[in-house]
């Protein structure tokens, strides 16, 4: 008998959400196949089977939160003994690259708590903003291990984490504890007093109904991030906007020439990203205060790219990163995208994977956008947007032709550049597109 348990996906993460069994008790399953898919604050991702059996137990049911190491579900692979004894397996279900984790019957890793049944939440205020947070009270060794998540919630809400007693295990301060607060808009409401056996009940308000031809859908957890995360870059950074418009005639005849050449030698598909993010690796080492990430009242330059490319899949929009962009040609880089956007899409990334950018792209052409203002993904200073390519006049040595256009553009952090700066680094983008012999860079 092997007992499956909750993964550790990354160093940080502390704890995971399970949104949906894809076996039930009683079904058959084969070693890596998926068993059920779980959410973090970073990623979303299926868990596959360590051992081949028959899925004989489920222990936490879908939509429950639980800490790493918790036991989900218990698999007869046919070894001899029950769960505990010595002849019994204990696995853990690990995504690919993952590490393996305690067994539950362990210690769980350091700021583990349970917080699917967590108590109310104690008394917290908020305090202004610029105030020096104090240090967090000593209330065991578990009650200052906070989880980025967090940290960041508290940070954005400006709430003082050193008044709040925690939930979680070893008096832990949990994501749901300062989620309690913001909604009680800064300090947690007192419990209402018993009500006398004599007195009166009101009775309870319905839930708001949908009108004619309305349907009301819960906002998922993803979208629940997305929208803080997208709210917080606009209320935290001065964002302006540039494009260029560039010729890109000689890139789209080398691709139409050089894709089924290149898909057979590379295994890839050819698109333009690859191109366009060659080309603004190029330009972020020329001008590195676009791939620069402010911290406080210093700036800190980088001169290395790791790139942010934004994939769109069913769940909202999620961007995994390319480490080590700069370094990559061009059949790498389209590897690279490739990989990661199909494992985006089947829910498959690791929390590494999604993590760690300097800069990012975004792709909105293939859908018909003509022009684009992407929000800046926290905490880098620029996004550049690559919409659609294509046909219009232009006009070429006082003569009118037809040429492949497309607009590039930048959302940019005012903090940390200036306009020349921006314009001069999208400058470099379009020459590189423009000038550029990609068919050398293809090696096709």
């Amino acid at each position: 008998m092997t007992s499956v348990q909750m993964p550790q996906l990354g160093e940080t993460i502390v704890e995971g959400t399970i949104l949906k069994w894809l076996k039930k008790e009683g079904d058959a399953v084969e070693r890596d196949e998926p068993l059920f898919e779980i959410s973090t604050d970073k990623v979303d991702t299926e868990v596959p089977s360590p051992v081949a059996g028959t899925v004989t137990k489920i222990l936490v049911e879908e939509g429950k939160t639980v800490p790493v190491g918790t036991e989900l579900m218990q698999i007869d692979d046919g070894t001899a003994g029950g769960v505990g004894d010595a002849g019994s397996g204990s696995a853990s279900a690990t995504a690919p690259g993952t590490s393996e984790i305690p067994r539950a019957s362990e210690s769980p890793s350091p700021g583990v708590t349970d917080t699917s049944s967590e108590p109310t939440p104690p008394p917290l205020t908020a305090v202004p903003t610029g105030a020096a947070a104090a240090p967090l009270p000593d209330r065991g060794p578990r009650s200052q291990i906070l989880s980025p998540l967090v940290r960041r919630l508290a940070e954005e809400h400006d709430l003082d984490l050193s008044r709040v007693q925690g939930s979680g295990t070893g008096g832990r301060i949990t994501k749901k504890d300062v989620e309690a607060v913001i909604v009680a808009g800064g300090t947690q409401p007192a419990p209402a007093a018993a009500a006398h056996p004599s007195a009166v009940q009101a009775p309870a308000l319905s839930p708001m109904l949908a009108g004619a031809g309305e349907e009301i859908v819960p906002l998922t957890h993803i979208r629940k991030a997305i929208a803080q995360h997208m709210l917080g870059s606009l209320q935290s950074s001065a964002r302006a906007w540039t494009m260029v418009e560039v010729n890109v005639e000689n890139l789209v005849r080398l691709r139409e020439r050089s894709k089924e050449t290149f898909q057979e030698k590379f295994g890839a598909k050819l698109t333009y990203l690859p191109f366009v993010v060659r080309a603004t690796c190029d330009a972020l080492l020329g001008y590195p205060m676009v791939n620069a990430e402010l911290r406080g009242d210093d700036l800190v330059v980088r001169h290395f790219v790791n790139m942010g490319i934004a994939v769109s899949y069913d769940a909202g929009l999620i961007v995994p990163v390319i480490r080590g962009a700069d370094s990559m040609n061009v059949p790498g880089l389209a590897r690279a995208i490739a990989d990661l956007a199909t494992r985006a899409r089947a829910h498959q990334l690791k929390p590494d994977e999604v993590q760690g950018s300097t800069f990012t792209i975004t792709n909105p052409g293939p859908y018909g956008s003509v022009a684009s203002v992407p929000i800046i993904s926290q905490p880098n200073s620029g996004i550049l947007s690559l919409d659609a390519i294509q046909k219009r006049p232009v006009v070429i040595d006082d003569a009118i032709a037809i040429r492949h256009i497309v607009n590039v553009s930048m959302s940019w952090d005012h903090r940390v550049m200036d306009g020349e700066v921006a314009t001069r680094f999208l400058a470099r983008v379009k020459q590189n597109l423009e000038s550029w012999d990609f068919g050398e860079l293809l090696g096709v």
